[in-house]
C-alpha cells in the first residue's frame, strides 16, 4: 500500500453573488463556514493547509498559508493552479468553503481511492464534482495550462485528467450524493 503526503486547500476565492454576502463567514449550526470547513480538512491529517482567495480574509487561521489568486481571477483553476505548484506533497485535496454538509470521513474514503500519481474526482450522475476533490501532483501542469490559455472549465480540465489517467472517477452513492451539495443562496442551507 502506497502513502500519501497530502496538502488541503480551502478554496475561498468565489464573489458569493447570490448570496450577497461572504459565504465564508456564513454560520451554519453557530460556526462560520470557513472554520468548519478547516476543520474537516485538518481532521484528515494534511502536512499543510492552504487558503485560495482573490483577497485577505479577516478570518485566515494561523496555521493555513494564504494564496492569492493572481489577476485577474479565473475561479477555482485559480485556487486550484497556485495551491498545486505551491504544494511539495504527492496529493493536494481541495475542499470548497460552501459546501458545508462534507464530512471527513468522506474525504478520507476519496484518500483510500487515491494512489501514486493518481488523484480521485467525485461523479454524481454524470457530473464531476472537481471541488471536493483529490489531484496528484502531476496535475500541476495541467492546471497551468489550462489557466494559461482561454478555456478555464474544470470540467473539460477533468476529462483531460481522467483520459490521461491522473485522476480516477468515482461514481458517488447515492446516500452521500448531499454531502457534495453546494450553497449559493440562503434558501440553500436547509439540511433536508
Amino acid at each position: 500500500m502506497i502513502t500519501l503526503s497530502l496538502t488541503a486547500v480551502l478554496l475561498a476565492g468565489g464573489e458569493s453573488r447570490r448570496m450577497g454576502r461572504d459565504k465564508a463567514t456564513i454560520e451554519l449550526r453557530g460556526q462560520p463556514l470557513w472554520r468548519r470547513q478547516l476543520e474537516v480538512l485538518r481532521e484528515v491529517g494534511p502536512e499543510k493547509i492552504f487558503v485560495s482567495a482573490r483577497t485577505k480574509p479577516s478570518w485566515l487561521p494561523r496555521d493555513a498559508e494564504l494564496l492569492l489568486d493572481d489577476p485577474p481571477s479565473r475561479g477555482p483553476l485559480s485556487g486550484l493552479t497556485k495551491a498545486s505548484t505551491a504544494m511539495r506533497t504527492s496529493h493536494l485535496l481541495a475542499l470548497a468553503v460552501d459546501m458545508p454538509f462534507m464530512r471527513s470521513e468522506q474525504l478520507a474514503v476519496l484518500c483510500e481511492l487515491a494512489a501514486e500519481g493518481r488523484g480521485v474526482v467525485p461523479v454524481i450522475r454524470e457530473r464531476a464534482e472537481p471541488l471536493a476533490a483529490i489531484y496528484p501532483a502531476e496535475a500541476a501542469v495541467d492546471f497551468a495550462t489550462a489557466l494559461g490559455g482561454t478555456d478555464f472549465s474544470l470540467r473539460r480540465i477533468i476529462q483531460k485528467l481522467a483520459a490521461d489517467k491522473k485522476v480516477t472517477l468515482f461514481a458517488v452513492p447515492t446516500e452521500d450524493e448531499h454531502l457534495y451539495r453546494s450553497v449559493n443562496e440562503p434558501d440553500d442551507f436547509k439540511e433536508g
